[in-house]
């Protein structure tokens, strides 16, 4: 991939996607966005990463849509000349870490909303600020947000578009914790490592599949599914490799491959 507004890299099983145009406060363009969606394609395309962490360079996450253009940024472009696959956090077939490390205005937080798991810096202002600009939230917030906290604390931003800070999100049921920002990147990356080592691919990717795609599901029909898929992964060499590795009180050498033996899920 030639990338020229993202970074991205894999060391351990992780690969860490970072927004770069620091200068901008990494706000959003069509180019950004293609860019990131190759970068998720090619993380869920490798068999060698386990997790991902998606960042963004100098002292914001991303400060919106990019506004220097005038009201054109509110319209998004289409794809690059860059050949690849393109996915959203969500599609990826594994877990999905954004490490909000600043600022996350508009497009800057309802894609980390994307993502499965959210650290935020505790100073970080976040908002869902399209309302005062004359636009709506995109990206599925309508269906998401709500889901995620509830009518009543998503209306209360969406329909607003007030200012908050990182440990409200926190409170609110947006992230899962709140860190001082210069601590974001590492605690989401330890996390993203530990996943890295200590869980089955598969069965994060399966589990990940069915919380996304359960959000439109009945819990009966969630449980008859979980059942049906039991047996299947109770045969992989994985499942008793993470058996043994438990007893034996070691770090599991996981065999199953993302790319080829996850279960077909119909739902």
């Amino acid at each position: 991939m030639n990338l020229e507004t993202v970074i991205y890299s894999v060391a351990d099983g992780v690969a860490t996607i970072t927004l770069n145009r620091p200068e901008a406060m990494n706000a959003w363009t069509p180019q950004l966005s293609d860019e990131l969606m190759l970068a998720c394609g090619a993380a869920d395309a490798d068999d060698a990463v386990r997790a991902v962490v998606i960042t963004g360079a100098g002292r914001a996450f991303c400060a919106g849509a990019d506004l220097s253009g005038g009201e054109s940024g509110f319209v998004g472009g289409g794809p690059t000349e860059h050949m690849g696959p393109r996915l959203w956090p969500h599609q990826v077939r594994k877990p999905v870490i954004a490490a909000i490390n600043g600022h996350a205005v508009g497009v800057g937080i309802t894609y980390p909303m994307l993502c499965d798991i959210r650290v935020v810096s505790e100073s970080a202002k976040i908002q869902y600020a399209m309302v005062r600009r004359g636009v709506i939230p995109e990206l599925g917030s309508h269906a998401l947000l709500p889901r995620v906290i509830g009518f009543a604390k998503a209306a209360e931003l969406m329909l607003t578009g007030r200012q908050f800070l990182g440990a409200e999100a926190v409170e609110l049921g947006i992230a899962s914790r709140s860190v001082p920002a210069e601590q974001v990147l590492s605690v989401a990356t330890d996390m993203a490592r530990d996943i890295a080592v200590n869980v089955a691919p598969v069965s994060a990717a399966l589990a990940k599949k069915l919380m996304w795609e359960g959000l439109n599901v009945s819990v009966d029909r969630m449980l008859a599914l979980e059942s049906s898929l039991l047996p299947t992964l109770a045969s992989m060499p994985d499942s008793g490799e993470g058996v043994r590795a438990f007893f034996e009180k070691r770090t599991p050498q996981w065999r199953g491959r993302v790319s080829s033996d996850v279960p077909d899920v119909s739902l």
